[in-house]
């Protein structure tokens, strides 16, 4: 009798979610197929996945919350988003369109006056860095999905104590699984004690509410630094050491960031606000200074190292409330943008069939497309699905190199010597629908140069893949690629 009620409940629940997976409109018909096999085929197991991973939302009060405070911080500074007229004036016209499709969807618009340096490794990075907290005189604010009690996270902390103890206001902001480990700890309480404002995206503190009202990998996957409004650090590194300790295997983890200086170190102000805002509602919206003027006061340093002046540039971000499929339509509209080369580097490669079919159609036409991805991934599941995409790209004529010395973890795409993006973002579906990410589009030749050479160093250290290669894998490796590739859709 017992067991009769249990079966008739497991059939009306999985009746009711097959229709829920049926009538929603964003999934794409691969999707729901997969979503489907899994229900189907796992039928008790998959009810409960579909539970805990199925609906990409974060609660409608949430969303509510998350866009009103995104309303009130444009409304309230609308010189921080840019405008059209810079576009038009700073950016060819066969480079536009990506521009304006990312306003469109974040409202940050282009910005000009802008001026970057591409940080040589690790370790120059973070000794600039905290050289920058030092000389801090009025705030920093960071924000990072991952913050790790090495090296690189005991001195970014440190660093964090001292100005708060000289009176700079400091806030600092980690994603709640990503940093879980520094959430609680004796560094964490010791900024804390030293008057550091410390909150945490996307709280797990409460398991059991996460998992009725939203689901538990929704993460703030951002990177954002900003010091005294003015200063900003952008790219894929977290608080973190290249050695990585939580997963050394991989080591070392290697990095591309960008010291930035100019208005679009406001839009990443703005940014950073938006985050913190909704965990900590009653700041006020005064105490986060924007500066757009296009040529900010420098130190010395940075104006003896950097040759990039006046670039036009805005923020890209995305994450789970706003438009659905945000990230793939603007990075296709980058890639069909390509006229001669197209270079792209991403640790994870997990994407929708629409950008495959693009980068394959820009090989096609005669671009150069070339990809990068590192050789040992640290997920095999991600490795897998990569791998199944490699006989259709270099069909079409991609170049495919995979990176020896560790863990390529820099998300980077340059086109025809004359655009840059740089950010978080990896090409995976999880960048593209669950987590919170920003990056920064840019039109510089002398950066985008730097950034080019950058990739070149990642190739002369990698093994290229040929199509004689990838035919030649074993029957048994080809179908597991594939058949793990088939469950890309819900990964």
């Amino acid at each position: 009798m017992v067991l009769d009620i249990l079966l008739t409940i497991h059939f009306i629940l999985l009746l009711l979610i097959s229709l829920r997976v049926l009538a929603r409109h964003e999934l794409t018909s691969s999707a729901r197929l997969a979503w489907l096999v899994v229900l189907f085929v796992l039928p008790y197991i998959g009810v409960v996945v579909y539970w805990m991973f199925g609906e990409i939302h974060l609660g409608r009060e949430f969303t509510r919350k998350y866009e009103q405070i995104i309303d009130q911080l444009h409304s309230s500074n609308p010189e921080v988003l840019g405008n059209d007229a810079s576009l038009i004036e700073a950016v060819k016209p066969e480079y536009r369109a990506a521009f304006a499709y990312s306003a469109n969807v974040t409202g940050f618009h282009t910005t000009l006056g802008n001026r970057a340096e591409l940080m040589a490794d690790a370790a120059a990075t973070r000794k600039r860095m905290i050289a920058d907290f030092e000389a801090a005189t009025d705030h920093i604010h960071v924000l990072y999905y991952i913050w790790l009690i090495d090296g690189m996270g005991i001195d970014t902390a440190q660093a964090l104590i001292r100005a708060a103890k000289r009176g700079v206001t400091c806030r600092a902001m980690v994603d709640g699984m990503g940093s879980r480990k520094m959430v609680g700890s004796k560094v964490w309480q010791e900024m804390k004690d030293a008057g550091v404002q410390l909150s945490v995206a996307l709280p797990i503190n409460n398991i059991i509410k996460v998992l009725l009202l939203s689901r538990i990998d929704l993460r703030n996957h951002r990177k954002i630094t900003v010091i005294d409004g003015k200063i900003g650090y952008s790219g894929s590194r977290n608080c973190a050491d290249p050695e990585f300790r939580v997963k050394p295997k991989f080591a070392p983890w290697v990095d591309i960031m960008l010291r930035v200086e100019g208005p679009v170190v406001a839009q990443n102000q703005m940014l950073f606000a938006s985050d913190w805002l909704t965990e900590n509602p009653d700041t006020p919206l005064d105490s986060f200074p924007y500066y757009t003027e296009s040529h900010t006061e420098s130190n010395t340093q940075c104006q003896k190292n950097s040759k990039h002046q006046g670039f036009a540039a805005q923020v890209f971000a995305d994450g789970p409330t706003q438009r659905h499929g945000s990230s793939p339509q603007f990075l296709g509209a980058l890639i069909s943008q390509a006229q001669n080369t197209l270079t792209i580097s991403t640790p994870y490669f997990v994407p929708d069939y629409s950008l495959v079919s693009i980068l394959c159609a820009t090989a096609y036409r005669g671009v150069e497309v070339t990809m990068i991805f590192p050789k040992n991934n640290d997920s095999l599941v991600v490795a897998a699905t990569s791998r199944s995409y490699y006989w259709q790209l270099l069909q079409a004529g991609v170049k495919i190199y995979e990176y020896r010395p560790g863990l390529l973890h820099a998300k980077t795409l340059t086109i025809d010597g004359e655009i840059s993006l740089i950010g978080s973002t990896n090409l995976d579906l999880r960048s593209f629908d669950l987590n919170y990410e920003n990056n920064i589009v840019f039109s510089d030749k002398a950066l985008t140069a730097d950034i080019i050479e950058r990739q070149y160093q990642y190739i002369a250290d990698s093994n290229e893949v040929k199509l004689e290669q990838v035919k030649d894998w074993p029957l048994p490796y080809r179908i597991w690629n594939n058949v793990v590739a088939t469950m890309g859709p819900i990964l």
